[in-house]
């Protein structure tokens, strides 16, 4: 390579690390470092190895990279800026500032050419994995002999920040596992945290951990020597059965004459005289913030001529795709789109009275097993507990390398990176993932949860085991707080069904939510089949009359789950007391609360100030409904140890105990 290629490289290279350092100090706010250190892998990536269209960020077939280390933003957003995805010079300048498009972390949906929302540190990398099995699925599932329509890989850069979490160790054992070789990470070896060098809490050997996880790893000692790096990323395109990490040692803050190499570069602006000793000692010659020399944009803007010709080539293989196999055409189609395809419920089961008690858990599984063989993009598993959550489909086989069309995944014990694989999956496109395990176990779920909700990304939770009902295990294993938890979650759809055939409407309401994520939460314990021939409403509204009384009634029971059939024993037992008890069911507090609030007051009549809620979890929340005259039978601290039919009885959860909570309400309120 010429000396004059080498300068406009590292022209090139500066012009990342200006723009990143001007934005970072406009704002007075952000992390300017990272991006310093990793311009050189960002440029080589980016401009010679990044399959991508600027001009069609959605091209399916594009490889996909993530910033795990998402603080780094501003290095994504100049890349963004510079290779044509539309952000302008005033959106830089912009920079975390209010309505802008370059918030202070990438978000997804917010930013054209952000594949996925990094802000807790770990989520992406595992993000990344998911964006791998989905890729592996979607070409072990459509390519043929002659045609290949997917083929693709995934890149994520992190930091040691990143790998320190444990979220990432479970997602990095998860890809050695599957031999994901297509999933190239490039690791941020800069040796500085927050508080200071890596050597006051991070000594491990990062190289021998991957390597333990079945990684391939490459080392490059001067992560600012970007041939050394393209070098790198060629060598590990060449390896197919292993994923691989690049261990670039870099320097945080590359450049700065006081700040380079300091955890002070980390999180605040260099301060402009330091850039301006900065950008003296890289030797950049202009003075004016946010400069970008026009042989630089040349340099970049080749990102879009390469990627217009890849995706036009890739749609004409695909068009002779599609000539070929019509019908997968369609599915793979249907797939990319999100679109349910038609008849997916068609055989979803109809429960009645008469097939007595079944678990809830048990009815998920059947509807699940009704709907996968006519839903293809339909993919999931459990944390290594299918036989107790019922979320194998029987219609497929595992997912595992050397089967990656398999719809069937064995997450393992890996409950913190099974929530953020699912997020990369369905951020990859193509499949419509679900996962299950424990509801207690949702605590270790809960960031990718969260991120999921703000991404609007419909992943579907299926969490068994659902309170102190669990029994013998004891309150280890029992939720108390949980599902308040997750209703205290903005965006996520509760959903615990009362009976099989509630359960039934859970999974069709799930799959049609288009705009976040949804939890079904599922009972151990067999439950009887609701008589739902006289009720009033339906479980799309949140919450309806399941049994009612003639006239205005005395007392409203309310209650989700399987606490819902022992109000019901309740009411007929307040009827033979001469008291008229009307029970509502409500499997969903957010669903509810999108009715008008005519069909609430309907539901929830307001003259009727005798409220009793229901539920085996914590009150938190129910005195919304209740009001102030109401009372809510719940759980106020742990479980116990014991069979869960005893538990039930010990804590409070009876028709016995229903009716008594409620003629005292009425004698009180009518004193």
């Amino acid at each position: 390579m010429s000396d004059s290629q080498l300068t406009l490289d590292d022209l090139c290279i500066n012009t990342l690390r200006t723009l990143a350092m001007d934005a970072v100090q406009k704002a007075n706010s952000g992390h300017p470092g990272a991006p310093m250190g990793l311009a050189p892998a960002a440029y080589a990536l980016w401009t010679k190895h990044l399959t991508h269209n600027p001009k069609n960020s959605a091209w399916p077939d594009r490889d996909r990279f993530v910033l795990s280390g998402g603080h780094g933003s501003a290095l994504l957003y100049s890349l963004l800026h510079l290779t044509g995805y539309g952000l302008t010079i005033e959106d830089l300048q912009n920079f975390r500032q209010w309505e802008s498009k370059t918030p202070g972390h990438p978000e997804y949906g917010h930013t054209n050419g952000v594949e996925v929302t990094t802000g807790p540190l770990g989520q992406g990398i595992a993000n990344a994995v998911g964006m791998a099995m989905a890729e592996r699925h979607m070409a072990a599932t459509y390519n043929t002999d002659e045609h290949t329509i997917v083929d693709h890989r995934t890149y994520v850069m992190c930091g040691d920040g990143d790998l320190m979490e444990g979220v990432a160790l479970e997602a990095i054992s998860m890809a050695g596992h599957l031999k994901l070789g297509k999933l190239i990470c490039l690791y941020d070896d800069n040796e500085i945290t927050i508080e200071g060098g890596t050597e006051i809490a991070f000594t491990e050997d990062v190289a021998a951990r991957f390597e333990a996880c079945g990684w391939n790893t490459i080392r490059v000692a001067d992560g600012n020597n970007h041939e050394a790096i393209d070098a790198a990323i060629t060598e590990a395109k060449g390896q197919d059965e292993k994923p691989t990490v690049i261990l670039m040692r870099t320097t945080i803050a590359y450049g700065s004459p006081n700040k380079g190499g300091t955890s002070g570069a980390h999180g605040s602006p260099l301060g402009e005289e330091e850039i301006l000793l900065t950008k003296t000692n890289l030797g950049w010659p202009y003075t004016e913030p946010f400069f970008v020399p026009e042989e630089a944009k040349e340099v970049f803007g080749t990102c879009i001529t390469k990627g217009e010709a890849a995706e036009d080539e890739w749609q004409a293989r695909f068009n002779a795709y599609a000539k070929a196999h019509p019908k997968r055409t369609n599915q793979w189609v249907d797939g990319v789109s999100g679109f349910l395809t038609f008849g997916w419920d068609k055989e979803i089961p109809t429960f009645t009275p008469e097939d007595g008690k079944i678990a809830t858990r048990s009815a998920s599984g059947k509807v699940l097993n009704s709907i996968a063989p006519n839903l293809p993009g339909l993919i999931g598993g459990s944390a290594d507990l299918a036989p107790s959550n019922n979320t194998y489909m029987a219609c497929s086989h595992e997912f595992q390398n050397g089967a990656f069309d398999g719809r069937n995944i064995r997450f393992g014990v890996r409950e913190h990176a099974m929530g953020a694989v699912m997020n990369g999956m369905f951020a990859h496109g193509g499949v419509r993932p679900f996962g299950g395990t424990f509801l207690v176990f949702a605590d270790y779920m809960r960031p990718a949860i969260r991120v999921a909700s703000l991404m609007k990304m419909p992943i579907i939770y299926v969490f068994t085991h659902d309170s102190i009902a669990v029994g013998e295990d004891g309150p280890t294993h029992q939720p108390v707080e949980h599902v308040a938890a997750l209703r205290a979650i903005p965006g996520l759809t509760v959903l615990r069904p009362g009976c099989a055939s509630e359960t039934a409407d859970a999974w069709r309401l799930a799959l049609k939510i288009t705009d976040g994520p949804t939890a079904i939460i599922l009972s151990r314990q067999g439950l009887p089949v609701s008589d739902r021939s006289q009720s009033e409403g339906s479980v799309p509204s949140g919450a309806y009359i399941l049994k009612d009384t003639e006239g205005t009634p005395d007392a409203i029971l309310m209650a989700s789950g399987s606490e819902v059939h022992i109000s019901v024993e309740a009411a007929e037992k307040l009827a033979e007391k001469g008291i008229k008890a009307r029970v509502v069911s409500m499997p969903s507090w957010e669903l509810f609360e999108r009715n008008q609030q005519n069909y609430k007051d309907w539901v929830l009549l307001p003259e009727v100030k005798t409220r009793v809620a229901v539920e085996a979890g914590i009150a938190m929340g129910w005195e919304k409904y209740v009001g102030d005259k109401g009372t809510v039978i719940s759980m106020e601290g742990y479980g116990a140890s014991a069979p869960g039919g005893t538990l039930l009885e010990k804590f409070g959860f009876t028709s016995d105990n229903i009716v008594e909570k409620t003629l005292a309400l009425i004698e009180k309120n009518n004193a």
